[in-house]
């Protein structure tokens, strides 16, 4: 055998000796036999995923299961499945979005262990919003960190792409704060633009020329509230769902205000709804920054409200990514693609920039330029 063989050889089974030692298994027990079908899921469809998910073996065995593969994923595979377990000893159903979204936090938290010998936190503590017809628990560490800012601060911008729980979530916590009692009303605007296209005359009265902008608000509060409670705030004005333009010139006291679809705020309008703010209230300030429908050449308020009032105390400014969309996983991919797209354009228009102001310094430089300076 050669000296390179030898060498080889000896760096392949190196190679093999690291991998088979980063292997392991993990034998799981779970006492409530009851509750097993739920975690594991119909057909085991919830240990499939978190097998295609972290590319580990997951084998179920009356109430146990066997997590086979690599030390990270099954120690995260052994932190979702104790956490998703919890939750059903608390009376919370499990999909298989939870399953998704109990994968991702357990993988944050790992991330953030100082050092990879120690041992991760045996539960994770997801954030939660509690309303009488479901309680939402937080998908992604994002997701996680928006619901504790909206606990915590008086003005809260959440901003990313579709799908990301934005909307969901804010008018679930107004909901749950509204159910409560620490606030009287709920408010729940937009601005009224349409999205690329003109809708042209609405017949009607006023709420139905306003409804098809506030529909996707509407579908949210009816989930998190029962019907006939919904219909009752909006009679007697308890639940108040309106256009932005309606805002002008109130002060919204002892309230929860949401403003979605943010971007397509002017200036002058997004200034005029956060100076409505009164006592005892809170603001939730949501919109994707890249999908403005304003006319062309017209300023977003919300960006000109992000770069102003972040670093104000009392006002938190939680960032969405394409990470943490939560819909189906290929509006991951595709939010993914047209921010590919827009980043290439940016860097081409920015590569187009340079060139015309290295040529206009060659220019001036010439012999022809200076002699036209001259004369």
């Amino acid at each position: 055998m050669t000296r390179d063989s030898q060498s080889f050889s000896r760096k392949s089974s190196e190679q093999s000796s690291a991998a088979a030692s980063d292997m392991t298994h993990i034998v799981l027990a779970f006492e409530d036999n009851r509750l097993i079908g739920d975690l594991f899921g119909q057909f085991d469809q919830n240990l499939a995923l978190i097998e295609q998910r972290l590319g580990i073996d997951a084998v179920a065995r009356g109430n146990q299961v066997t997590l086979k593969g690599s030390q990270v994923s099954c120690t995260q595979a052994r932190t979702a499945l104790e956490a998703l377990y919890q939750r059903l000893l608390q009376g919370q159903e499990i999909h298989p979005g939870d399953v998704d979204g109990a994968l991702r936090m357990a993988a944050a938290s790992e991330a953030q262990l100082p050092l990879p010998t120690l041992e991760p936190k045996s539960r994770l503590a997801f954030a939660q919003i509690a309303t009488r017809r479901k309680t939402i628990v937080a998908r992604t560490p994002t997701q996680d960190a928006y619901i504790r800012a909206m606990d915590r601060a008086d003005l809260i911008f959440g901003t990313g792409p579709a799908g990301t729980g934005k909307t969901f979530l804010a008018v679930a916590y107004a909901a749950a704060l509204l159910e409560r009692g620490d606030v009287a009303r709920l408010i729940l605007s937009r601005p009224a633009v349409e999205a690329g296209e003109r809708l042209g005359f609405l017949p009607g009265e006023m709420k139905d020329k306003v409804d098809p902008y506030l529909r996707p608000i509407y579908d949210a509060l009816y989930e998190m509230m029962p019907a006939e409670k919904v219909d009752r705030g909006l009679q007697s004005g308890m639940i108040e769902v309106a256009p932005l333009a309606f805002m002008r010139g109130r002060t919204l006291s002892n309230a929860v205000v949401l403003l979605d679809e943010a971007q397509n705020t002017t200036s002058m309008q997004m200034k005029m709804f956060l100076t409505r703010l009164g006592e005892g209230s809170k603001m939730i300030v949501t919109g994707d920054p890249s999908q403005i429908d304003l006319p062309s050449g017209q300023k977003s308020g919300l960006r000109e409200a992000l770069g102003l009032l972040t670093d104000i105390q009392d006002v938190a400014h939680i960032r969405f990514t394409e990470t943490d969309v939560v819909r189906h996983e290929l509006v991951g991919r595709i939010v993914t693609a047209y921010d590919n797209a827009s980043r290439e354009e940016s860097e081409a228009r920015e590569r187009r920039y340079n060139e015309r102001q290295r040529n206009l310094e060659v220019d001036s430089r010439s012999p022809r330029s200076r002699e036209a300076a001259t004369t």
